[in-house]
């Protein structure tokens, strides 16, 4: 970043609520300088692959003490960038380094690796068995994209870049142009954290570019081994097609959007539909609906509890007032996508906010329709990114039936129901789990704890690879693969594998998991 007079290859971050330019400019990166900086982390992974479980550990919360450490100026610069609020992003922040500490704990517990360890059978008959090892072990410099969304917690020092750090992976991130400011503290932030946890020069690299070819020039550099992104569907398709064409493909990780259905039974209407309203509502317009789990869809049952339930969800958006919106560029889409959906076959606009005036605010809208029209019609149920839900009202048990076996991958799926109607559903809770990464029983999907058991992941097109998450530790498997060492001297086996077990670590021996 510079305060002096730019190039015609520099920008600045945009105040989304007014339009304004805000201090700094930022450089394109070049095709040279981001080769040099993909080159620089493979220097670096011949010695950050050997740190130990307990120097990475180090590192991650001298990242989090770092970033702890800017102060105020980082939320001050993330509010202006992002429009959203400081509590929001004090949370935000919080959870940031609160990911990089959880991480650092499950590296010192070290488990992770998934050691196997067969021994030897030297007498077996008819063939002996040799003595087998296994572990996991790091893939090697990740390519990390920042998401629009989360400045923090998505973005720089997010989970993508704490998983592959933990893993053993350098890591080079390209910042996202809508908070170029805020993605440079942090950036400078970890740099200072490489120096004083003595690791390798190259373990980080943070790339500013507005245009698609410093992304992809990442993506196809050949010492990138794997790719974490969080964005749109077109976004993530083209850099995952990108890594797919490479001499040697490579995983791309993408996180690319979803409409998070929620289905409310006719029980659970009848109980507490009125109150069920307002949430949902909540739920739907939380964060400006710019969350990946706001839900853009629910399902109901036709009935007079139902007929409430739409009725009291729509005074309650009507009510709403319109808020700024992350980008311009975002706000437009949103824009048009209501548009759009206002305008297709089988759909009414139920109720809006009182549209405002402003460079990106965005307008709480809710839409209905019916399940004989997203039957005809799938695309009803795709994402419109921002304050909008449908709501699909299925004629009856079957037809709701129906409207689920149709949907695509989604990041999660929401079933309200009371006990007895969800054990009488039963068939609708095996027919989301095929759709989702995370199933949920009444409650709705805004809000994704960073732990051990969550899943922030779905089939494609949620995700380009429904096995893997991006929140929570298990995201540190993506950039790690399995390496057998068959006969090895103990002398030459990494700790994990050794016959003393050194590390006290879980282990699976000859079948049996011990430590």
């Amino acid at each position: 970043m510079t305060d002096a007079q730019p190039a015609t290859d520099m920008f600045q971050g945009i105040n989304p609520a007014t339009g304004e330019a805000l201090p700094g400019f930022f450089s394109e990166a070049t095709v040279d300088e981001v080769a040099q900086a993909c080159e620089q982390a493979a220097v670096a992974f011949a010695t950050y692959r050997q740190k130990s479980g307990a120097e990475k550990a180090r590192f991650l919360e001298a990242i989090a003490a770092e970033i702890e450490a800017l102060g105020d100026e980082l939320l001050t610069r993330a509010q202006a960038e992002s429009g959203l609020p400081l509590a929001r992003l004090t949370g935000e922040r919080g959870r940031t380094t609160g990911q990089l500490r959880l991480f650092a704990e499950y590296l010192r517990d070290g488990s992770w690796v998934d050691a196997r360890i067969d021994t030897a059978l030297p007498d077996r008959q008819p063939l002996p068995r040799p003595d087998l090892r296994q572990m996991l072990r790091p893939l090697g410099p990740v390519g990390v994209f920042g998401a629009s969304n989360f400045p923090l917690a998505f973005s720089v020092a997010g989970g993508d870049t704490a998983s592959a750090l933990a893993a053993g992976c350098p890591v080079v991130v390209k910042a996202h142009p809508a908070h170029p400011g805020t993605s440079q503290l942090v950036g400078e932030a970890i740099e200072r954290a490489v120096a004083a946890s003595g690791m390798p020069a190259g373990t980080f690299a943070l790339i500013h570019g507005r245009t698609t070819a410093v992304g992809m020039a990442i993506v196809e550099h050949p010492a990138i081994k794997a790719v974490g992104f969080t964005g749109s569907l077109r976004g993530g398709r083209a850099l995952f097609d990108a890594a797919a064409r490479r001499p040697e493909p490579i995983p791309v990780y993408a996180e690319m959007g979803s409409t998070n259905p929620v289905f409310f039974l006719p029980g659970i209407l009848k109980e507490k539909g009125a109150a069920l309203a307002q949430q949902y509502v909540g739920s739907v317009t939380l964060g400006v609906g710019q969350f990946c789990t706001n839900p853009g869809l629910s399902v109901v049952q036709r009935a007079p509890e139902a007929d409430t339930f739409v009725e009291e969800s729509g005074k309650a958006v009507g009510q709403l007032a319109p808020a700024t919106m992350l980008t311009k560029g975002i706000f437009q889409a949103f824009t048009k996508g209501i548009d759009k959906l206002s305008q297709t076959a089988g759909i009414q606009v139920l109720a809006q906010a009182n549209p405002a005036d402003s460079f990106a605010n965005g307008t709480p809208t809710l839409l209905t329709t019916t399940a004989d029209a997203v039957l005809a019609n799938p695309a009803i149920a795709e994402e419109v990114f921002g304050p909008s839900s449908v709501i699909v009202q299925a004629n009856d048990r079957e037809q709701l039936l129906a409207v689920a076996r149709g949907l695509e991958g989604h990041l999660t799926a929401t079933v309200f129901g009371t006990d007895a109607e969800l054990a009488d559903y039963a068939d609708l809770l095996a027919i989301l789990e095929q759709k989702v990464g995370r199933l949920l029983i009444n409650g709705f999907p805004t809000g994704v704890e960073v732990s051990h058991a969550m899943h922030h992941g779905g089939p494609y097109p949620a995700t380009t690879d429904s096995r893997s998450t991006s929140v929570g530790t298990n995201a540190i498997v993506r950039f790690a693969r399995p390496v057998c060492y068959q006969n090895f001297p103990d002398a030459l086996l990494p700790d994990e594998l050794k016959a003393s077990n050194p590390l006290h670590i879980w282990r699976l021996v000859d079948g049996k998991r011990t430590n």
